[in-house]
């Protein structure tokens, strides 16, 4: 009993601190705002109380998306494994899980003790203080998997034994700890580190393949990235602290709170009613047209997608409304309404505030602004191309069309004129100078709070708390995973892979036109079996210096990759979109496979368009400045 009551008050007050972090990392930047225009000065040591707020809301978010087992994995094809191998799988998951995390926990717990001066602070808190979030993160988060395991007993005492293993991987980080406190015991912990490490160097190779086999039985896909990072670092000689420093720098890198802040602002679009408002404005203006309820559909999705990112929150949120719509409503097929809504599920991923454009952006350091400009015209070249193919099933259907009302039209711009001033507020803000993204995401934060709980009164505000326990395992799952595959990012970069690859390409390979046929295919198969914000931090360090050997503008080589691995949410075995679907539609896998076929092929045309016609990912760069 006692027990519970204290699993009960951490969860109360892990939740509550993960609250506050979302609420300050939404209201600084708007003081910050305020205080410069109004009083021609800013909120002291702002940058550093964002920047750390978003390292807390990842390990916070981390150990909340552990408690609530919604890690993202590449698959999900052990549910349909028969008992009792499937408990046995979920246990040598939960051993890897718990091993890895608890091993990270003690890299970064010697991170904190051995690299951060005691005398620096993050405005007015110790600097260790606030990066020991870190390690507990990773510790709770290690205990999670045990408890959490869906096994029998026995496997979660073998889970539990990932603890002890984890543990001894990590001799020479606890040798460092025990040495920072003690100089005295340095000889003890040499011996004691140079027999794990030699343990280790032994077995990593067949633990790393263990590991990327573990990856197609719902393995996590931050576990996986990490526990390559870490083996790879093992079998190199390498300093394991260096892992956990990549993940603190990209933590704390400057653009990267706009992130977690255009999430919410998706989560609260998504747990209102902003979605049926824009599809009355969108049906009442497009309905008449052929095809357009399936113009309605895109815009939809294309519009939600900009603030969910590759989160699969435009197809949960609105998947069913919309399906029903084109189904009951507009007259399409179950085939091609399920598709479409499908396909649509990440249409918007070029168009501003795109969260792994942002990604991207800081990953290539280059220009958000000249990324966003870059993805404008293929952004919108993909919306028409999706649109018109609704236009066709339409007259082929001879599906029928939705009268044009003058009244209706104006009382739908009525009720959803606040959702639409949301993208210009965001062009007009960030592309004029205005403000940072940063700002302008924490702005759109306040202003989605205020349409939907003033406004609307969509939201009230004892549910404000539910909606950013939704939003929490989103954040808390996509930067866990940023913050691992940055290790995995510098070890590539450390042995010289990009370099070795683009001198063999630059060797053997002489047309501009057959390199980018291989990376068309090379990026394809990476969608099939990375998400996205792995895959920026895996890939582009290799394609980066790629594209500058075939002189591809740097722009337009993001746009590529973004535009191809935007494929990969449609692309079986692993893409998101088609799980989600076919959770949500109640529709067998290979049914929404077979459903997805013709869209996308589609895409895949406007994708090898945009990869050949570079003018429409640098026509507008130009027009925007750095």
């Amino acid at each position: 009993m006692i027990m519970k009551k204290f699993l009960t008050l951490f969860q109360k007050v892990e939740n509550y601190i993960a609250f506050a972090a979302l609420i300050f990392l939404a209201v600084i930047p708007v003081i910050e705002v305020i205080a410069r225009k109004l009083f021609k000065t800013g909120v002291p040591n702002s940058s550093d109380y964002l920047q750390h707020l978003v390292l807390w809301l990842t390990f916070i978010g981390g150990m909340i998306t552990s408690r609530e087992r919604k890690h993202l994995s590449l698959s999900a094809a052990v549910a349909a494994i028969r008992e009792p191998a499937r408990s046995w799988i979920y246990a040598a998951n939960g051993f890897l899980s718990s091993s890895i995390c608890i091993a990270f926990a003690w890299c970064a717990l010697s991170l904190v003790v051995i690299a951060f001066d005691p005398a620096k602070r993050v405005g007015l808190f110790p600097i260790q203080l606030v990066a020991a979030v870190m390690p507990v993160g990773y510790a709770v988060m290690a205990v999670r998997f045990v408890t959490t395991a869906p096994t029998h007993h026995a496997g979660r005492v073998i889970v539990a034994l990932g603890l002890l293993a984890g543990t001894f991987f990590s001799l020479p980080q606890i040798g460092n700890i025990i040495t920072a406190f003690s100089p005295d015991a340095v000889s003890f912990t040499d011996v004691i580190s140079q027999f794990s490490q030699g343990t280790m160097s032994f077995i990593a190779f067949p633990i790393i393949i263990i590991l990327i086999v573990s990856a197609f039985f719902d393995t996590p896909v931050f576990v996986v990235l990490g526990g390559l990072a870490y083996l790879f670092f093992v079998r190199s000689g390498g300093q394991l602290e260096s892992i956990s420093n990549e993940a603190y720098t990209m933590l704390v890198s400057s653009s990267l709170p706009a992130i977690p802040l255009f999430a919410f602002t998706g989560m609260i679009l998504s747990e209102s009613k902003a979605g049926e408002r824009l599809i009355d404005f969108f049906r009442s203006f497009l309905g008449w047209l052929p095809g357009g309820m399936a113009i309605v559909v895109v815009f939809v999705c294309a519009f939600f997608t900009t603030f969910t990112g590759a989160s699969g929150v435009t197809i949960l949120a609105l998947g069913g409304l919309l399906s029903m719509i084109l189904i009951k409503s507009g007259g399409y097929n179950e085939n091609f309404s399920y598709g479409l809504v499908t396909a649509s599920g990440s249409i918007g991923l070029l168009f501003p505030p795109s969260l792994p454009v942002i990604l991207y952006g800081v990953v290539a350091q280059i220009s958000i602004k000249q990324m966003y400009a870059g993805g404008l015209l293929p952004g919108i070249f993909m919306v028409v191309a999706l649109s018109v193919m609704g236009v066709v099933a339409a007259v082929r259907g001879k599906v029928p069309r939705v009268p044009f009302h003058g009244r209706a039209a104006l009382t739908g711009l009525r009720s959803s004129i606040w959702e639409l001033m949301l993208p210009v507020i965001i062009l007009v803000g960030f592309f004029s100078g205005l403000t940072t993204l940063v700002e302008i995401g924490a702005i759109t934060v306040l202003y989605s709070l205020f349409i939907t709980m003033v406004v609307h009164r969509d939201i009230r505000l004892g549910d404000l708390p539910g909606v950013m326990l939704k939003c929490l395992p989103v954040i808390g799952g996509i930067l866990v995973i940023l913050a691992l595959a940055k290790g995995l990012s510098y070890y590539i970069v450390d042995a010289e892979i990009p370099q070795n690859l683009a001198i063999w390409i630059k060797a053997n390979i002489h047309s501009r036109v057959l390199f980018l046929i291989l990376l068309n295919i090379a990026l394809i198969v990476t969608g099939c079996f990375l998400d996205i914000y792995s895959a920026i931090l895996v890939v582009v360090p290799l394609i980066i210096p790629l594209g500058a050997v075939f002189d591809i503008h740097p722009v337009h080589l993001g746009i590529i990759f973004l535009a191809n691995l935007e494929l990969g949410y449609l692309t079986p075995p692993v893409g998101l979109n088609l799980y989600l679907s076919s959770y949500l539609f109640n529709k067998p896998l290979l049914s929404i496979y077979r459903y997805i076929v013709p869209f996308l092929l589609l895409l895949l045309v406007t994708v090898i368009i945009i990869t050949y016609v570079p003018w429409m990912s640098t026509a507008l760069i130009d027009m925007v400045g750095q």
